[in-house]
């Protein structure tokens, strides 16, 4: 069963699986997503395109807005799945990390047994983990074996995914199948690409959006030839957008409009459908 904001279901259907209806950071002040009607006509965009599932990895401490999703998905008629989760510690006040952090485990749990949030969202550092990472990954395992809902990873501009795939499914023992890497595309090499998809884990491109509007020509192909070497059933598509001035530029709808043609029918069926279905499960 996948965990939604009205409750549990067994299918998403066409999904954008990794982007943001609000999103607040103190390193993108004056560039906060928090318009309701804004989130409510973007998704509505994407429904009356084809799609109808949307996951926010909007993590805790973030204005991820659990109280307005709801609402936002009866009227949208969209399916959303909403995270627990933290981001890397430079999008926290100081004060608020340090009461957060020794209650991390406990606070994921309680955000999916009693807030309907369906993944755990947490983050890595450049090519690297930092303290920080650690810790809050550590929680996120901890809290995955309590729950059994899947980890999603930012991978800082596409690194580190190796580190990551020690820690969670080395260390921590979570399964390949229930990490999710995004990202990917930032760093788009295929060595890395390969190995952590060999490995079992989901790949999560995000794009097209302004962050990633430097390798987004390169996504068709990358997604094209990992499905050739045999994982085509590992891969996820988002549009990741993560600021007000990239609201509906080019939107949720251009990866149904637009992405969608580009890819082999099996294969885009496997991308928008099958994979996030079994993904979020």
């Amino acid at each position: 069963m996948i965990r939604t904001v009205l409750g549990d279901v067994d299918e998403l259907g066409v999904t954008n699986s990794h982007d943001h209806l609000f999103l607040a950071s103190r390193v993108l002040p004056g560039q906060e997503l928090d318009d309701v009607e804004a989130a409510f006509l973007e998704l509505q965009r994407f429904h009356d395109t084809g799609g109808q599932a949307v996951v926010q990895w909007t993590p805790l401490g973030m204005h991820r807005r659990l109280d307005a999703l709801p609402d936002l998905s009866r009227r949208s008629d969209v399916t959303i799945v909403a995270a627990t989760g933290l981001h890397q510690a430079q999008h926290y006040e100081p004060e608020w990390l340090a009461k957060t952090l020794p209650r991390l485990e406990e606070l994921f749990v309680e955000d999916i047994t009693q807030r309907r949030t369906g993944l755990i969202k947490v983050a890595g550092g450049f090519h690297g983990l930092d303290p920080h990472a650690v810790h809050t990954m550590t929680a996120a395992a901890r809290a995955h074996h309590t729950t059994g809902v899947p980890v999603a990873v930012h991978l800082e501009l596409g690194t580190a995914a190796l580190d990551v795939l020690d820690l969670l499914c080395g260390k921590l023992d979570v399964p390949p199948h229930r990490v999710v890497l995004g990202h990917l595309n930032r760093f788009p090499d295929p060595w890395v690409q390969d190995r952590v998809a060999s490995a079992g884990i989901f790949l999560a491109f995000d794009g097209p959006s302004r962050a990633h509007h430097a390798t987004d020509w390169t996504m068709p192909g990358t997604l094209t030839r990992l499905a050739d070497a045999g994982f085509a059933s590992q891969l996820l598509l988002g549009g990741d957008t993560t600021t007000v001035a990239a609201r509906g530029v080019p939107g949720m709808s251009y990866l149904v409009t637009h992405l969608r043609p580009r890819l082999d029918p099996e294969l885009a069926a496997q991308i928008f459908v099958a994979n996030p279905t079994r993904a979020f499960g």
